[in-house]
């Protein structure tokens, strides 16, 4: 298949990112990468000079995203014990909430751009933190799914896909777009932003009923009188008001040691035609699969289909153009994973052994659970490039989606480890990358007994985008602060690790690490462990 490689118009203000990938792919005289279509650089869609200077001029007169939300929230104050309650109930647990606002970090500067495109308060982008803390693969007991927990109805209505390849429920694109069109007509329906809240929690219908009995009854409609809403949506907008109280107070911030999150783009988005294998296009851009899967995170499969969008921090476009370039040159292939259709007599483990898979590695990529019953002309994805078919787009257009009964949704919370002879959950730990005391709560396991032959549900690991807890001060306070005020943490490189891309992660300077490890950028291996060093401000200065 002809790798074909455009990019959209990234969704940051500043093209920058996407201006190297084009100079790279066009230097590099790849006959196999076709230049973008002339339309992609348009001036009708092309930003211009004056364009990039407003933006920079926007995200300047901000110290940090937070500041800029402030001056946007307009929806009206409440104040009531519910608020203080739950006000109460994110203050008492400072390392979540640190914890979720680490994890908005990738996301929270494309939703606010978003959001002030349309109008609209800035509040709404704390709304996830109420949805889902943040979590692009939040699951809920009612099905709903990704930042801003969109049931499968609801995201259908939408024009959110959600086939056996992907779910675009958790797309940070497309999610983020459905919710806030989704907004936009309830606030348009209610003409009350609480309200139009209520709806988006409880449903529109339910509102208007509970409205409409409320004007029988000659009682008034706002939201706090609507006596018959369900627990839930009453605590709802209170939930959001208690965030707004602690995100407009600067200072109390600081007390918490909440991370300033740049107002600045964190990742651009390409259009990539070929399909590609997940674990690769995470290598090609130098990042762990992670990383990766944070800003891609809808995709069901181990390999990202045709023609869908990938998301990329800004500043790793150009190394996965670089990188992508070369793999093409050397003729590797960018999916290790083709299709065969099941014969007839077949099973699964028969399958399994003809594509030299174990037939847990077979149903975790199929997503199959234990009530499957196989059927001849079903087609199932299975890895090596012979003996099946390539993902093109003709077998692409097959439908591989199984009945509900016959499969599991485990690829949304989680994934799946069949316990094996001599595993203990610290080995099991060990192999997952997820902790022991994780394991036992995802699997309600009251202590460290197991049995071979039982699966366990094992989360994915915690993402941290690279963020420290703590707020690090900037590379030239962290090299003179007194040792005393000082916080260092260690950092084990990783495959494809650079001082620049550790330095670009922790905000500090490539010549404080060289200086503090006494390493040059040459000499980098992986596992090899790197000191870093912030500072922290005296307890003197920090606020009360």
């Amino acid at each position: 298949m002809t790798a074909r490689i455009h990019f959209a118009r990234p969704f940051s203000r500043r093209p920058v990112a996407t201006a190297i990938f084009l100079a790279l792919l066009w230097l590099s005289g790849c006959t196999t990468l076709e230049s973008p279509p002339e339309e992609t650089l348009s001036a009708e869609t092309a930003p211009t000079d004056s364009d990039a200077s407003n933006a920079a001029d926007s995200d300047a007169a901000h110290a940090d995203i937070f500041q800029r939300m402030r001056e946007g929230f307009s929806m009206p104050d409440i104040d009531d014990d519910l608020v203080l309650r739950h006000q109460e109930i994110y203050l008492g647990h400072p390392g979540s909430f640190r914890l979720m606002v680490a994890r908005s970090r990738p996301y929270l500067y494309h939703i606010v751009e978003e959001i002030e495109k349309r109008g609209m308060p800035t509040e709404l982008a704390l709304l996830p933190m109420v949805e889902s803390a943040y979590d692009p693969m939040a699951y809920s007991r009612s099905k709903a799914s990704g930042l801003w927990q969109f049931i499968p109805s609801t995201g259908r209505y939408h024009k959110l896909e959600q086939n056996w390849w992907l779910d675009e429920r958790r797309d940070i694109l497309a999610s983020t777009s459905a919710a806030l069109t989704y907004f936009e007509a309830l606030y348009e329906r209610h003409g009350d932003w609480h309200l139009a809240l209520a709806s988006y929690n409880w449903g529109g219908g339910a509102v208007g009923k509970a409205i409409a009995k409320n004007q029988d009854q000659g009682l008034p409609t706002d939201y706090r009188s609507l006596s018959s809403m369900p627990e839930e949506t009453r605590n709802y907008v209170p939930k959001l008001q208690a965030l707004k109280n602690i995100f407009r107070d600067p200072e109390l911030l600081d007390a918490l040691e909440i991370l300033q999150i740049p107002n600045a783009p964190y990742f651009d988005t390409i259009d990539f035609a070929p399909s590609i294998d997940v674990k690769l296009a995470a290598s090609l851009a130098e990042l762990s699969e992670q990383e990766f899967f944070a800003l891609n995170p809808a995709h069901n499969r181990p390999v990202i289909v045709s023609k869908s969008p990938i998301l990329l921090p800004e500043g790793q476009v150009g190394v996965f153009a670089k990188n992508i370039r070369e793999h093409i040159e050397k003729k590797k292939p960018l999916s290790s994973w083709q299709l065969t259709t099941l014969r007839a007599g077949e099973t699964l483990d028969d399958v399994a052994r003809r594509f030299d898979m174990t037939l847990i590695d077979l149903t975790r990529a199929n997503d199959i659970g234990k009530n499957f019953t196989p059927r001849p002309g079903l087609s199932l994805l299975v890895r090596g490039n012979k003996g099946g078919e390539p993902l093109t787009d003709e077998t692409l257009s097959r439908s591989l989606q199984f009945p509900e009964s016959e499969r599991d949704s485990g690829f949304v919370t989680g994934r799946y480890y069949t316990i094996r002879k001599g595993d203990t959950l610290p080995l099991i730990a060990r192999r997952t990358g997820v902790s022991v005391k994780e394991i036992r709560r995802q699997n309600k396991l009251r202590g460290d007994l197991i049995i071979a032959g039982k699966r366990l549900v094992i989360p994915r690991p915690t993402v941290s985008y690279g963020i420290p807890s703590r707020r690090p001060a900037p590379a030239s306070v962290a090299s003179s602060a007194p040792a005393s005020t000082q916080r260092t943490m260690n950092y084990t490189i990783r495959p494809g690790d650079t001082l620049t891309s550790i330095a670009r992660q922790y905000r500090v300077a490539v010549d404080d690490l060289m200086r503090w490890n006494r390493v040059s950028p040459t000499k980098l291996r992986p596992g090899m462990i790197l000191r870093i060093v912030f500072a922290r401000m005296p307890r003197a200065q920090r606020a009360p």
